[in-house]
């Protein structure tokens, strides 16, 4: 059956509206988010559950109807569709586990897919206007900070294997380790309650040795929080609010050539000029 043909058919009509798919991603929002309430009771739970499944399998139908509407190529090769169809299979065992676990005790193991039902909210990423450039934002500005995060982590990385070396035996609780150490100095490079950490190192220290474990805590506050997010914060968000100018440099370029054509002309045709 062509696409023509299958565009008659009113299943298929229903399952191309994106009106419609965005119905049934809300309302499975609404009942993934309903589960999680056991005051509902049992039965209510039951429904909900039941109700998942269903737009589950309706996400199926949706995937098998546009594959077989524009082609396995031409479906796969848009990224909403690629995600679409990995989310819908990740999810789709939940279903599995609902029909057979009062018949099969063995696939209890199926309850761990229960939880990537979760990420069916990522379809709702589809219908924000305007998504496809945010999203070429993001990018161009991972791209543009790649190296200054990696920096950043240096960054961390030699001041938490210092701070461990230092206070691993004072305060064990955040600096035990380097890993743990990692945790607390970005913990410090946050700003938020920076100071609750080096105030419980100093409890039990003199006044110079609390002086200076205050002024070592406060220098890292300056190089990984206020210097080193401040710059990365920056460059990312530069990226992100920079306009794309690729297109409008090409017509820029294609105006000047056909200029350059023009006074080519005109001085062929007007040599004495």
């Amino acid at each position: 059956m062509t696409n023509k043909n299958l565009s008659h058919n009113p299943l298929v009509k229903l399952f191309l509206n994106d009106r419609f798919i965005l119905f049934l991603i809300l309302l499975n929002s609404i009942a993934i988010f309903s589960e999680g309430f056991k005051e509902f009771g049992t039965v209510a739970l039951f429904y909900i559950n039941l109700i998942d499944s269903i737009i589950t399998i309706f996400f199926l139908i949706e995937a098998t109807i546009k594959i077989n509407f524009y082609g396995w190529k031409n479906y796969i090769s848009s990224n909403w569709n690629k995600l679409d169809f990995i989310l819908v299979a990740i999810s789709f065992p939940s279903i599995i586990l609902l029909i057979a676990q009062s018949h099969f005790q063995g696939l209890s193991f199926l309850l761990i897919f229960r939880v990537f039902r979760t990420f069916k909210f990522f379809r709702l990423f589809k219908f924000i206007p305007g998504i496809d450039t945010l999203i070429k934002g993001v990018q161009r500005a991972l791209k543009a900070s790649i190296f200054v995060l990696f920096g950043f982590f240096i960054l961390n990385f030699i001041i938490s294997v210092l701070s461990s070396y230092l206070f691993k035996e004072i305060s064990p609780e955040y600096f035990g380790n380097p890993f743990r150490a990692m945790y607390s100095t970005f913990k410090i490079f946050t700003v938020e309650g920076w100071y609750e950490i080096p105030d419980k190192i100093v409890r039990d220290s003199t006044h110079i040795s609390a002086f200076l474990i205050k002024l070592y805590f406060v220098i890292i506050l300056i190089l990984g929080g206020i210097l080193g997010l401040s710059l990365v914060n920056s460059i990312f968000v530069d990226s992100m609010v920079m306009d794309n100018t690729d297109d409008l440099e090409k017509k820029v370029d294609s105006l000047n050539a056909k200029v350059d054509m023009l006074l080519k002309k005109h001085e062929h045709n007007n040599p004495s000029n």
